[in-house]
């Protein structure tokens, strides 16, 4: 049998539920104020975008908390260079959107040319 997910002793069906000051409080202090002190308005119109349905939603706002009418959708937000989507699951409850999508990428180098280094030197050229 698969474990409820639960977040601080809640369900996520009573998560849904709550009004957003009762969701805040069950939130870490820096949450709860981020959310006390009212969203922005580009944030705010990311909120509008949620309710409306809409098909796609595509965001800057990677500072906005995770809330309870985010969850099941998938919200692309955009890391510097392009939108990533990002489905929203209850786990991420307590979190921020921007931590799920990674601004830097693994560099990774091919095999060094011919003169790269000094011990390439000493290796025959075909």
């Amino acid at each position: 049998m698969a474990k409820e997910f639960t977040y601080r002793g809640k369900t996520v069906e009573e998560i849904k539920k709550m009004s957003l000051a009762e969701y805040s409080a069950l939130l870490t202090s820096r949450e709860r104020r981020r959310i006390k002190n009212g969203f922005r308005e580009n944030e705010q119109r990311l909120l509008a975008h949620l309710k409306g349905n809409k098909k796609e939603i595509r965001t800057h706002c990677r500072s906005i908390p995770i809330l309870p009418e985010m969850f099941g959708k998938t919200i692309k937000v955009y890391s510097g260079k392009e939108f990533v989507p990002v489905m929203v699951v209850p786990e991420m409850i307590g979190h921020r959107l921007g931590e799920y999508v990674m601004t830097r990428k693994k560099v990774s180098h091919s095999a060094p040319g011919i003169g790269a280094t000094r011990s390439s030197a000493s290796l025959s050229v075909r």
